[in-house]
Parts: structure tokens; sequence; C-alpha cells
């Protein structure tokens, strides 16, 4: 703690405040130290002796979440908390809700209680911190963080064969002039309209540029976008759209016009519950319980001191039918 405070030129006692999350520091203060608590590689060790076991281990495990709320973080989180205590490990859960200081927050208090090793759920922006944890010897496996560089374990939803099992859905009804709503230009969503293309094109069908709407960031966008492809002269008999937001739009338009049980949808990743009321739609979802339970198993080998290269693996996606994604056209 003496050369933290030295390499931070603060006090003993104020690196004590930090380490300890005292709130009586300054924002700009905390990032020093925190900073020289990373180059220098201190870990504070708030585990007792009589806690830790012969191996140097302290049978516990840090799953940070998204947000605990979310319908997929209940079943990922319960399988991962299955195979550690399995294992007589528990496990810490906190959720970041996408905030940044909140991210760092967790994985600091994680990483001071001694993990063995830490599971991330969904982007984080604390990369250095992750990197200076997997330096000091803690395994870390990140879960659905797409576009990552970070050389390090990933388990990912695979949206490419997501987006091709829902357009699949649609053509095994009928369909074959399907309309695709795309979300703002990322990794994931550029997998999810290669899926839609080359689903299309295994079954022989062209791709019609415009049946294509991409780029769009919420609801509203993708209201005004669905009611465009639906004022064609020949408009799709389905739409396929790949987020939430996007198929909350487009059920939105489908019930306005009255074309709910005329146009089929399928969107990809699941309605919020109080959206569900509304619009029960056909949905393509990530399997948060294969994904929890490849996150928990891939971890526990790296503790078991597997270290073979960092591994990328692809978890399918499921097909939850609500209707929407059924209705059938006997020709277009």
């Amino acid at each position: 703690m003496r050369q933290v405070a030295a390499h931070a030129r603060v006090s003993l006692k104020t690196v004590s405040r930090v380490v300890n999350a005292e709130s009586c520091v300054s924002p700009a203060l905390r990032s020093r130290v925190q900073s020289s608590v990373q180059h220098l590689g201190y870990r504070r060790n708030l585990q007792a002796s009589s806690l830790r076991r012969t191996d140097n281990r302290s049978a516990t495990i840090g799953l940070v979440l998204r947000d605990v709320a979310n319908a997929l973080s209940s079943p990922l989180s319960n399988e991962i908390e299955s195979i550690a205590l399995k294992r007589g490990v528990l496990v810490f859960t906190g959720s970041s809700n996408d905030d940044k200081d909140r991210d760092r927050d967790l994985i600091w208090a994680f990483s001071c209680h001694r993990v063995d090793g830490l599971i991330v759920v969904g982007t984080t922006q604390n990369t250095d911190l992750l990197l200076a944890e997997h330096r000091a010897g803690t395994s870390i496996v990140l879960v659905d963080q797409l576009g990552s560089t970070l050389d390090l374990d990933h388990v990912v939803t695979n949206d490419f064969q997501g987006a091709r099992l829902g357009v699949r859905h649609l053509i095994a009804n009928g369909h074959r002039h399907i309309g695709y709503l795309g979300g703002l230009a990322s990794d994931r969503a550029v997998s999810r309209y290669r899926g839609y293309i080359d689903e299309l094109s295994a079954q022989g069908w062209p791709i019609a540029e415009q049946l294509v709407h991409l780029d769009l960031h919420d609801a509203d966008g993708a209201e005004t976008a669905t009611a465009e492809l639906l004022s064609e002269a020949r408009r799709p008999t389905a739409l396929f759209a790949s987020e939430s937001l996007i198929t909350l739009g487009a059920c939105r338009v489908l019930r306005r016009l009255d074309l709910n049980r005329q146009v089929a949808l399928v969107g990809f990743d699941d309605l919020l519950d109080a959206d569900l009321t509304a619009c029960a739609v056909t949905v393509i979802t990530p399997d948060p319980v294969a994904l929890g339970r490849a996150a928990a198993k891939l971890l526990f080998r790296r503790i078991d001191g597997d270290e073979s290269p960092p591994v990328h693996r692809l978890i399918p996606t499921r097909l939850i039918t609500r209707g929407t994604g059924e209705i059938h056209v006997t020709g277009t």
C-alpha cells in the first residue's frame, strides 16, 4: 500500500479510503489511486487466512451481469451457481446496468475478495482492469461481449445462426418475400444481417434491396420503416426484426394497420414483459442456460489449471413460437 501511495503521490490514508470504497474521496483522486493500483498490480486481500484453502483458492467466483432484472440474467446466473455449488464454490453476483463506474467497482470489489475467477456478461468498458486482474492470476470468461479484442475466453450467442433460424422458420411457413429491419451498425447487427442474406440465398431466393431497412435505432424508427415496407406495391408477406425495440415498432404498425394476422413477424431477442402483453411475438432468443453452462465450465477449467490458448465459443439460439411467425402463406 505504501508503494501505491508513493506512486499516486497521496497519503496512506487516501489509499486506504479508496481501496475500502469510502465516499469521502474526490473522483479525480480516486481515479489517480486506482490507476496506480492497476499499474503496480496491488490487490487488497479481504479473505481471512482461516478462510483460505491449502491450494490458495478462495472457493468463490464473481459474476458481473448487465442487469439482474433482465429476463436472461436469472436462468444464466442460476446455471452458473448450480455448477459452482456442486464444486463447493460460492458465487458473488452484481449488475453493472451498463454503467462504467459501477462495472469497475464490481470488478474491483470481487478482486479485493480474491475470487478465483470472474464471469463478465455484456460489454465492459473496463478492459484495462480486467487485463490487470488476468495478469494477476484471476481466470476470466466474457459472455456475449461482441467486438472485443481482449485475449480472453469468450462465450457468445451465435447471432448468424439465429438469424438463419428465424428466416428459415418463415420460409417453412411459405414466405418468400421477407422484409428485414436491422439495427445500428455493429458486429452483432452485421452477423444477423448476414444470416438473413445467407438463409435466403441458401434457399435459392433473391435478396430484394427494397425490402431491407438498416441502421434503425429505436421503436419509432422501426415504425416508420415498417410502414414504408407495407406501402410497397408488392408488400412483404413476412418481416424479420433484428432487435427487440425494432420488433416492438414493427408489431405496433402491424396492429395499427390490422395486418397482424396477415403479415408474419419474427423478432430477434425477446421483448420486455410489459411489451409482450401487447405484442406476443415469435422470437429468436439467446439460450441463457447454455450460455451460463458454457461460461461456468470454461471458467472452472481455467481455475483447474488449463493454460491452453483462449477460446471463442458460439452458443446456438432458441426459437420461441407465439403465433406471429407461424402465419402461413400458400404462395407469393
